[in-house]
């Protein structure tokens, strides 16, 4: 895709990820922060091939003189998720729709910082236009724990699913907030939809998926 960019002088937007930070040892993460990665964990291959595509996106960038752009995209939900995404947000809905056990992994202090899908979007236009090169973290700095957003989510589905507790996969990460000081200085973004006016339409969506399943 760089070389074809190349080849068309296009502007080449990588969608990169929050998991280039690995499981964090500074909190928030800013761009400037190279990360705590496992390179040979079960999560490095996601987690290296993303940091190897802003590596190489910059380096054509610097080489080549191509205009890029790399946005680092937070945990993000909303509709036309999948129902077995596998992800906290469509697990927790799908589970507590049914009134299923809804399964946390570890002991639910780990943390994420989720964004409404239409945030992020304008976040991506904001970027495609903006006059830099470097990373963005685009992602709502409202850090929640993981048991936290899972007991939300069973109270906005009035559901009677209980929580349950499951062995914390490897590396999984600790914590994660953006700190998003670059996007707001830059692009002039900070994201607008509060987390449970944003799970509210996606629980929305999620009910029309499931009556049909």
């Amino acid at each position: 895709m760089l070389g074809v960019a190349k080849f068309k002088r296009a502007r080449f937007l990588l969608a990169s990820t929050s998991e280039v930070y690995g499981d964090p040892l500074v909190h928030p993460q800013d761009e400037s922060y190279w990360g705590n990665v496992n390179p040979i964990g079960p999560r490095g291959v996601y987690d290296e091939a993303k940091r190897f595509a802003e590596a190489i996106t910059l380096a054509y960038h610097r080489y080549h003189g191509l205009d890029t752009r790399i946005v680092r995209i937070f945990n993000t939900y909303g509709p036309r998720m999948r129902l077995h995404d596998g992800r906290a947000v469509p697990a927790f809905m799908s589970q507590a729709l049914r009134d299923e056990d809804v399964t946390i992994f570890g002991d639910g202090s780990q943390t994420r910082s989720f964004q409404y899908i239409s945030d992020l979007v304008a976040g991506i236009l904001k970027l495609r236009a903006a006059p830099t090169n470097e990373p963005v973290n685009i992602g709502n700095p409202h850090e929640v724990s993981i048991k936290d957003i899972a007991e939300i989510i069973v109270r906005l589905v009035n559901s009677k699913s209980k929580l349950v507790l499951r062995p914390l996969p490897v590396d999984d990460p600790k914590q994660r907030q953006p700190d998003i000081t670059r996007a707001r200085t830059l692009l002039g973004w900070e994201p607008n939809v509060q987390l449970e006016e944003g799970l509210v339409k996606t629980i929305e969506y999620f009910k029309t998926k499931l009556i049909h399943a």
